[in-house]
């Protein structure tokens, strides 16, 4: 039995040692595969690190340019501007909609400059563009910013007697009460750049696109299609777009052996003579393009204005177009506007006019409550109609601003609350409101959730400190907006409003402004109408209805909030800009400053001059958003329903 027992040992024995190894080569694979992992780790946070360097190094280049700011770029944005500027006081007055048209300007400033490049001593860069671009659309959006297709119109036009109106205003009260709009609302916007682009690296996709457009005007051509040249658009469209992997998330920039880089010269042209060749005829035949279809929609609107039958062609038949309006205004203006706005916006604008004026002003025409002609805005189907829009858009931003509101609360109010429990468990509920240190002269983990490594992400590149605007500067210059727009609304309206009301009003646009920038971050769409309405219904709360002057309260509070949210959100899309060319910040609000200066100016001008030549409201300015106004305040104060709305609710 002895060697039975001894052959069993042993091939127990030979058994363990087998495993014993196969544990030995599984501990050593997995060691190795952890080496591996911490190698691949240090590597990939290595690569990181010299990519964030460069663009460091790219936006510090790009800051320091002399072209940054220039009196040339300022003279041309400004002029450019007051084009855009006509246009949307135009467009406005017709439809309540404007444009920032930063793209176009952009387009207009580069090929003006390439125009001229030959006699200029200094070339055209893309961030001197950027500040043209910058300079326009602080001038072009002023018409709505001051309330010149909206709330001035309603004071002017549509108040009632017993309403203490209407309310004329002259061209130097205009421009002061402009000038008192034009500057809070920017400086407001300057310090949520670090946390909406630096930090959360929200999209803004139009001032993604502008930066994108600008590159594409700035940059080289491609040499077999094979390779990029190495440039800061290129280094933070893509990490601005979320398309690659988390090295994108710190510079994004190719690898230096991603193709052989090429010299530029003027405008971004090769040293390459058949490809700047290519690259210039290319342009050419785009500024024809540029140039011919202003000449076209020029030589249209000089013709329709000597042939004004033009504007309402009755494609439907005449019959429909007397009784029910449906025409059609073949207007270049409103084509160049679709273009711009696109698709997504445009079929939602078409589906509303088919429900609007094909389906509800014939049902409430037929059913008697809009028994007036149909023109008519008090008695007619187009006055119905407008409550249910009014009704819309009131409903659209409670609950699109409500939901800004909450879902912060939603989803990371159970981790603050979490967080909270635990420190009040550890250190006592008095330690919270004596702001007690969780521990006095030991360390703590900086993040109850995760260790920091050294691998964590590296924070994202910004401009250096000379180049950004300063806490200071931001808070003298809000002290100094402020007073300007309380001043100027005293000295324009007198004893009609309140200084409480004033300061009132400009602490909501503070804080709907932070809403008003989100959304424009995440959505491109800047709910400046329903923070207006918002603004309107809160006045309605604190405001006796009693008071004769509760409608011009309530139209000036929705009016300087309405303001404040446009210039932060146009102020954040245009340093979203900035920073994906490397452009200089405080360049970007020095150039909006004095833009939005110009623009008060001229579309204060500008309103009394289509005001004074046409017909307001008549058959050209209908002034659509100036009756939303109106009928808001109206029903907020404590007016109610008029008859012919009561049957919609």
């Amino acid at each position: 039995m002895a060697p039975d027992r001894g052959s069993t040992h042993s091939g127990n024995s030979t058994t363990r040692d087998v495993e014993e190894r196969n544990d030995i080569n599984d501990e050593e694979s997995v060691l190795e595969d952890a080496d591996s992992g911490e190698e691949n780790e240090s590597t990939t946070f290595l690569q990181n690190t010299r990519r964030r360097s460069e663009a460091q190094s790219f936006l510090d280049d790009q800051n320091s340019q002399g072209q940054n700011f220039t009196l040339r770029g300022v003279l041309v944005g400004l002029v450019i501007g007051v084009i855009i500027c006509f246009s949307n006081t135009y467009f406005g007055l017709q439809t309540g909609w404007v444009s920032g048209m930063a793209m176009p300007a952009a387009l207009i400033g580069f090929a003006y400059f390439k125009i001229i490049a030959r006699w200029i001593n200094y070339p055209f860069t893309p961030v001197e563009n950027v500040l043209v671009q910058t300079v326009a659309g602080a001038v072009g959006t002023m018409p709505l910013g001051c309330g010149f297709v909206g709330v001035v119109p309603a004071l002017n036009f549509l108040m009632k007697t017993e309403e203490n109106g209407p309310i004329v205003l002259s061209t130097w009260q205009l421009i002061v009460w402009a000038l008192g709009l034009c500057f809070f609302g920017m400086v407001i916007a300057v310090p949520l750049r670090r946390e909406v682009i630096i930090r959360e690296k929200l999209k803004f996709p139009s001032g993604t696109a502008t930066a994108l457009m600008i590159g594409v005007l700035h940059d080289k051509p491609q040499e077999n299609q094979l390779s990029k040249v190495e440039n800061g658009l290129d280094t933070y469209s893509r990490r601005s777009q979320d398309l690659t992997s988390s090295t994108s998330n710190i510079a994004g920039i190719p690898p230096k052996n991603a193709g052989p880089k090429q010299t530029p010269s003027l405008f971004g042209e090769t040293t390459n003579s058949a490809m700047g060749n290519d690259h210039a005829d290319e342009w050419k035949a785009k500024i024809r393009q540029l140039i011919y279809a202003f000449a076209l929609s020029a030589l249209y609107t000089i013709f329709s204005y000597f042939i004004p039958q033009v504007h309402n062609i009755p494609i439907f038949g005449l019959s429909l177009a007397q009784n029910w309006l449906w025409t059609l205004n073949p207007s270049p203006a409103y084509v160049g506007q679709g273009i711009i706005m696109g698709p997504a916006t445009t079929l939602h604008m078409l589906l509303g006019a088919i429900f609007g004026w094909g389906v509800l002003s014939p049902l409430a025409k037929n059913k008697g409550w809009a028994p007036a002609p149909v023109e008519d805005w008090t008695h007619g189907s187009k006055g119905w109609i407008v409550w249910v829009s009014l009704a819309v858009m009131l409903a659209d931003s409670v609950v699109s601003l409500g939901w800004l509101v909450l879902r912060p609360l939603i989803f990371q109010g159970p981790v603050y609350l979490s967080q909270l429990r635990a420190y009040v468990r550890d250190h006592g509920f008095r330690s919270v409101f004596r702001l007690e240190n969780a521990s006095k002269g030991a360390y703590t983990m900086i993040s109850p959730i995760e260790p920091v490594s050294k691998h964590s992400e590296l924070e994202e590149p910004d401009a250096p400190p000379s180049h950004l605007v300063s806490n200071r500067t931001i808070s003298v210059l809000f002290v100094i907006s402020v007073i300007v727009c309380v001043v100027a609304v005293k000295v324009v309206f007198g004893k009609l409003v309140p200084v409480a009301s004033i300061l009132l009003a400009i602490f909501l646009a503070l804080l709907l402004s932070l809403m008003g920038v989100r959304a424009l971050g995440e959505t491109d769409l800047n709910p400046v109408s329903g923070i207006s309405k918002l603004t309107q219904l809160f006045f309605a709360l604190i405001t006796p209805s009693s008071s004769p002057n509760a409608i011009t309260i309530n139209l000036l509070a929705g009016a300087i909030s309405e303001s404040g949210a446009l210039q932060a959100g146009d102020m954040m899309q245009d340093l979203k800009t900035g920073h994906l060319m490397g452009a200089a910040p405080n360049a970007q609000f020095y150039g909006q400053m004095i833009g939005s200066a110009a623009g008060a100016v001229v579309s204060a001008v500008v309103y009394k001059l289509y005001t004074s030549v046409y017909e307001v409201p008549g058959g050209l300015f209908q002034v659509p958003t100036a009756y939303v106004w109106i009928f808001t305040a109206r029903l907020v104060t404590g007016q109610g329903l008029p008859d012919m709305a009561v049957c919609i609710f």
